[in-house]
């Protein structure tokens, strides 16, 4: 199992056994929403169904935050709290007040909630006590909070920052296509996005394009920044950099492919997992560097 995304953080006092972390986490446990509830989370295994809450491999641990939430659009609510509504209206002669159509709507919500389908989502994490990275699996800020919250719940005295650069990711990317030489564990890839400073705040993408054209040093030249590129890491891992210090889209190259098919292990996600954690603490040395070095608290 590959992330597709990573949020990165450094992790500092984290002394917890994976006995510890499993008693911990296994008092947050996620449970199915109740009646009344739209929302539930807890942990869950990252691999099996009925497995562990920590899966450590090595030094490395991986954990799953689990969320259910009930579907019940604000569409169907309006509907249904409309002919309820009609119903009212014959009944005392005139049409429901904005007060009455407030208890009108959270009288149906209550109705409709128990009944309403639920669907379930992972969020994963990974720790790395080695080299003090801390990564979720998303680019969704909110989620990454929201599994950060349930952490610091569960586990007291760990802490968790956002790592800063010396240089911003902007600026370095910036840099780039206007034709600075990029360091040689990295190349360049066909895909990025520049926007513009102004109040408009005018925006290019480009995709599957070649990136080292007079067009784009006129748009940088223009005063376009960099908010987003495509880049490969020693021809192993493609993934895309963005202004949030943020990788997307990663994706293990043919070279990491070859080295999983090669792999006598029946177990496919363990595989998976002992390479990504491997390779990735490399990438991310390497990133650090080219963006000038961690700004430590």
């Amino acid at each position: 199992m590959w992330f597709k995304n990573l949020q990165i953080y450094r992790i500092t006092n984290w002394n917890v056994s994976p006995a510890e972390f499993e008693a911990a986490l296994s008092k947050h446990t996620l449970h199915s929403c109740l009646s009344m509830e739209m929302q539930s989370r807890g942990w869950v295994s990252p691999k099996a169904e009925d497995g562990p809450l920590v899966h450590t491999l090595g030094q490395q641990t991986l954990i799953a935050l689990g969320v259910e939430k009930k579907l019940l659009p604000v569409s169907v609510i309006n509907q249904f709290a409309k002919l309820r509504a009609a119903e009212i209206e014959e009944q005392q002669g005139y049409k429901p007040g904005r007060k009455q159509m407030k208890e009108i709507k959270e009288f149906v919500t209550s109705e409709l909630l128990p009944r309403a389908f639920a669907l379930r989502r992972k969020t994963y994490a990974w720790i790395d006590p080695v080299n003090g990275w801390f990564v979720i699996d998303t680019s969704n800020a909110a989620k990454a909070d929201e599994l950060i919250e349930l952490l610091h719940k569960s586990i007291e005295g760990c802490s968790f920052a956002l790592v800063k650069t010396r240089k911003s990711p902007t600026s370095v990317m910036t840099e780039w296509l206007a034709g600075d030489d990029v360091p040689a564990s990295f190349t360049i890839d066909r895909d990025c996005e520049l926007c513009g400073t102004g109040d408009e705040k005018a925006t290019v993408r480009y995709v599957r394009h070649a990136l080292d054209s007079a067009e784009i040093i006129r748009h940088v030249k223009e005063g376009k920044k960099a908010t987003r590129l495509a880049m490969t890491w020693r021809d192993k891992i493609s993934f895309t950099l963005n202004e949030n210090m943020q990788l997307k889209r990663i994706t293990p190259l043919d070279f990491i492919k070859e080295q999983i098919d090669a792999s006598e292990a029946d177990d496919v996600f363990d595989t998976d997992f002992a390479i990504m954690t491997g390779e990735l603490p490399h990438l991310l040395a390497d990133l650090m560097d080219t963006l000038g070095g961690e700004e430590r608290i």
